[in-house]
């Protein structure tokens, strides 16, 4: 583990275990590496265990993955780098890279919530906790309050094959975050 410019950067192994019948880590392992980072930020932290932070642990919320690249096995550690994109009441919006010098392979969105022990939900963030994600946050707050909701694009259904065309219904979709292919590492 260590700390970049607002960053957390985990150092992880592949493993030969991890590859599929098409040569590449597979796609269902990748996320294993995203939940390792999270992990290692929210709970090995050497601050986050000397603080006693997130004593009843965390919750994932949602993710959202870009994967860029096929990744293949090599001796070279994956870098993991989080940053906070976002603090809300209960929940941190973490941006997770997944790296090797010099492309990313996998960007992720991930939402983490903190967790009340007694009710197993979420339970507001502690001001410790907030200070502590604060130092990994990529934005100011003017910023991110300025942000605008991801664009939408009409969606048009057709009608069932078979039954001759039927009016299209429209519906707004949003689109999802498109990054280009080999990009580079920013650990």
């Amino acid at each position: 583990m260590t700390t970049g410019r607002n960053a957390h950067v985990l150092r992880c192994p592949t493993r030969w275990a991890d590859v599929d019948q098409n040569g590449h880590i597979n796609n269902a392992r990748l996320v294993g590496y995203i939940q390792e980072g999270i992990y290692d930020l929210f709970h090995h932290h050497a601050r986050a265990v000397r603080d006693s932070l997130f004593p009843a642990g965390f919750l994932i919320a949602r993710h959202e993955i870009d994967y860029l690249e096929q990744l293949h096995h090599q001796p070279d550690p994956l870098l993991v780098r989080l940053t906070v994109e976002r603090l809300g009441r209960s929940s941190a919006h973490v941006r997770v890279d997944v790296c090797r010098d010099p492309f990313t392979y996998m960007t992720a969105r991930t939402v983490v919530v903190a967790r009340d022990r007694a009710t197993g939900r979420s339970r507001k963030l502690s001001s410790s906790e907030r200070r502590f994600l604060s130092d990994y946050l990529t934005v100011t707050p003017s910023v991110m309050a300025d942000s605008k909701p991801l664009s939408a694009r009409p969606v048009v259904h057709q009608g069932a094959p078979g039954r001759g065309p039927s009016a299209p219904s429209r519906s707004k979709v949003p689109l999802p975050s498109r990054l280009p292919a080999r990009v580079l590492c920013r650990v």
